[in-house]
């Protein structure tokens, strides 16, 4: 773990020294103890007792606003913070809420992830065809549909720049964004020090994440998680090999 997040970090922050390097990297390991930790909190606690943490909620009319106008919106949901308590709180107030995600291979995982993302009536998409058309329909309809979307896709990506370094990047949320018209919105839930809870923010994605060029529509969906990312790096799930696959010719980036 230590390894991966050490090599994310000096890939993706090469500006600093190494002091300030090693600095990142050791709260960075700090952060992913608390989010494991905070696990039973937001699966096993009642829903009502994991959202009485959170203090205070930033942008949420963005959200309001679009689902207004009969707009289905697609939230971008990196793994920054902790995005089960984010999920908790989307699935909580904006019903029916539909929540896209890639099912572990071990099928009593699936069930335990399945029964607890679920437990407030949303809406579980797996990450293939079927989910697919899930949230077709349910963005159509003009709901709202959480993607995580910063890991390498299984199928249709394509290498794009993520803190300058080429990323196997999904295609999937531009193209909902451009066949829907639906409003793209990032959200994250920033742990407060000393147990004190969290603080939700919501922001636009850039304009240009429902361009026509999938190119230039999946480059600005890993800016808008770039954007976020810079926000609270340090709670960021740097131990993900992000850059594990790459580019033909190009060397591997991990041991």
């Amino acid at each position: 773990m230590a390894g991966n997040t050490r090599r994310n970090i000096e890939l993706c922050f090469p500006e600093l020294d190494v002091e300030a390097r090693e600095r990142l990297v050791a709260e960075s390991l700090e952060e992913t103890g608390r989010a494991m930790a905070e696990m039973g909190m937001s699966w096993l606690w009642s829903p009502a007792r994991s959202l009485g943490k959170v203090r205070a909620v930033h942008g949420e009319s963005l959200i309001r606003d679009a689902l207004d106008e009969g707009r289905g919106v697609l939230l971008i949901a990196p793994h920054l913070g902790n995005w089960e308590v984010l999920n908790l709180y989307v699935s909580n107030r904006y019903r029916p809420f539909t929540a896209m995600y890639k099912p572990p291979q071990l099928k009593l995982m699936d069930d335990l992830i399945r029964r607890r993302r679920a437990r407030l009536g949303s809406a579980m998409a797996p990450a293939n065809a079927s989910g697919v058309r899930m949230v077709m329909k349910a963005l159509k309809r003009g709901e709202m549909v959480g993607i995580l979307p910063d890991q390498e896709p299984d199928r249709q990506g394509d290498f794009r720049p993520f803190f300058g370094v080429q990323a196997l990047t999904m295609k999937l949320l531009p193209q909902l964004a451009r066949q829907t018209g639906a409003r793209v919105i990032c959200g994250y839930a920033k742990r407060l020090p000393g147990g004190e809870g969290f603080e939700l923010f919501f922001r636009a994605a850039e304009e240009g994440i429902g361009d026509p060029d999938l190119e230039k529509a999946a480059a600005a969906m890993n800016r808008s998680v770039e954007q976020c990312v810079r926000a609270l790096p340090a709670q960021y799930q740097w131990e993900y090999r992000r850059f594990s696959r790459r580019p033909r010719g190009e060397p591997k980036l991990y041991r």
